[in-house]
């Protein structure tokens, strides 16, 4: 195919016209396309009184060799983007693979498995996305909370409750199969070509169910409320797991996409001498925003235009400390969730539905820790840390699982909020207004404190003083790394694990974790034959 890159169109132009510029480029006519298709769409609104669309396109002719000989700008042969399985390896595989966690790692690492043959056994702690919507609801409008399914646990991971944002730092060509995938399972096709593409919870749970689906139909299985407790090991290789429930599962080969909210599977790990060190990761609150003045703010005079939607941001400040502040998992139009895993700590989330249509816009404002800041050098001290700050934010809260909130104006002036002002908090069980220094160690607050300020010159509005700050926003991403070889993917310590994912400290969102879970089943697959049919 031919790529076309830099074709521009203004905001109130047509998508169809991109076409018909493509035509008046290559000087074609319509009939000569063999295949066109949209590869990349941006906005470009560094002009004040203007915003315009960006455009790559990648299209088939029968005379693609006479077009490029003419070398014209911005025109040239498209990349090859298709995935390529990898080549099988010969050692003997004893047992069918083990994938623990059905998040995106162990969800795309399944798919790969099965698509190639080796009919992996999935182990989910949690529940079928059907029943974990109900266990969820009831935590979200009563407050029953249930500790083995909720929104970090259960099938889809913790993405499948959150904005289902696509986007990824990681340039890697598995990041295109893992949208092909989503397509397939009913993702909206733009997904594949959108700057900052986001599927939305209400649609992934319906994602979520057909990759399961595809996975069963190529031999695969996937068992729901089968939680691992044990790791079984013989001279620091994996021979097999057994479940909370009793039941065991012979294997020596699995991969490990546990989720970063895993701690009792992380405090298994490390008693079985696995190697685990922790890292850094960041702690904060989810702030919320008015959608129409972030609209404003990003967008200007074109702030309700319908081809924009709901505004984004992402936003980063040094403080003076040194420590970095920024805005996480920016949820436009979207409401903050109850996120707890554990009895007694509350835990703060951001999700949005596809249409991005609530009043409010939130996002996470996280500060940087790091492993000196825990009192402990242990490998799973920062784990005890997050323990402490959402037993603390439950507190606060009133103990009942109400969230604590500030409001920013109160939290700059250094005193405790009484009342919520004219944004109303979206947190379902409601909020106590409280003083959040009393919830953070003070070098969090200082840096937050100065940050708001600092990211308000980025973003006029950020430090409006009725915007709320709802604690605690504490599993950003995985205290711990679970230290694997970047050869054959396994566990530095242990033949047989393959960490892999957020939860072992190797991935940052659902798309980076997807990617994750493929490289990890690529190891296996270029190492070991696929099991037998008769095991």
């Amino acid at each position: 195919m031919i790529r076309i890159t830099q074709i521009k169109i203004s905001i109130n132009e047509p998508v169809t016209k991109v076409k018909a510029l493509v035509l008046k480029k290559l000087k074609i006519q319509e009939s000569d396309l063999l295949d066109f298709r949209i590869y990349k769409e941006s906005i470009d609104a560094r002009h004040r009184g203007e915003i315009d669309f960006i455009y790559t396109v990648d299209v088939a002719l029968e005379n693609e060799g006479k077009i490029l000989a003419k070398k014209l700008k911005n025109v040239s042969l498209a990349p090859v983007l298709d995935y390529k399985n990898p080549d099988k390896g010969s050692k003997t595989l004893a047992h069918r693979p083990l994938v623990i966690g059905f998040g995106p790692a162990g969800m795309f690492a399944a798919l790969l498995l099965a698509q190639n043959g080796y009919r992996p056994i999935v182990l989910e702690r949690g529940q079928a996305v059907d029943e974990r919507v109900k266990s969820i609801d009831a935590f979200w409008t009563e407050g029953k909370l249930n500790p083995k399914s909720n929104v970090q646990f259960g099938e889809g991971g913790a993405g499948t409750f959150s904005d289902g944002k696509l986007t990824s730092r990681v340039r890697d060509l598995r990041g295109r199969k893992v949208l092909e995938e989503f397509v397939a399972a009913g993702a909206p096709e733009d997904i594949l070509y959108k700057a900052h593409p986001h599927v939305g919870t209400d649609l992934l749970r319906d994602i979520v169910k057909k990759i399961r689906q595809q996975i069963i139909a190529l031999g695969g299985e996937v068992h729901f409320e089968a939680q691992v407790e044990q790791f079984v090991l013989e001279n620091q290789a994996l021979q097999a797991v057994k479940l909370v429930d009793g039941r065991q599962f012979e294997a020596s080969q699995a991969i490990l996409a546990i989720g970063h909210s895993a701690r009792d599977t992380f405090s298994e790990l490390y008693e079985k001498g696995v190697d685990i060190t922790a890292k850094p990761f960041a702690v904060g609150v989810r702030i919320e925003h008015p959608q129409k003045m972030i609209n404003k703010a990003q967008y200007k005079e074109f702030a309700e235009h319908p081809r924009l939607g709901a505004a984004e941001y992402r936003l980063t400040y040094k403080a003076s400390s040194g420590r970095g502040v920024y805005t996480f998992c920016m949820c436009p139009g979207g409401l903050v969730v109850p996120a707890a895993s554990e009895e007694g700590r509350l835990v703060t989330n951001g999700m949005s539905e596809h249409a991005r249509d609530q009043k409010n816009a939130n996002s996470g404002l996280l500060v940087q820790v790091f492993p000196e800041d825990f009192p402990t050098n242990h490998p799973l001290a920062g784990v005890e840390f997050q323990r402490e700050l959402e037993s603390k934010a439950f507190e606060l809260g009133g103990s009942n699982y109400k969230a604590p909130a500030q409001l920013v104006g109160d939290f700059l002036d250094g005193q405790a909020s009484t009342a919520m002002g004219s944004v109303e908090p979206s947190y379902a069980l409601g909020v106590t207004p409280t003083d959040l220094t009393q919830l953070f160690p003070e070098f969090i607050t200082d840096s937050m404190k100065e940050a708001i300020v600092g990211l308000d010159k980025k973003m006029h509005g950020f430090a409006l003083s009725d915007a709320v700050m709802t604690g605690v926003e504490s599993r950003s991403s995985s205290p711990v790394r679970i230290n694997r070889d970047e050869e054959n993917f396994q566990s530095v310590s242990t033949k047989g694990i393959y960490p892999s994912g957020e939860g072992a400290g190797f991935a940052g969102g659902i798309v980076s974790a997807a990617i994750d879970g493929l490289k990890c089943a690529e190891a296996l697959i270029s190492e070991f034959a696929q099991p037998e049919m008769e095991d």
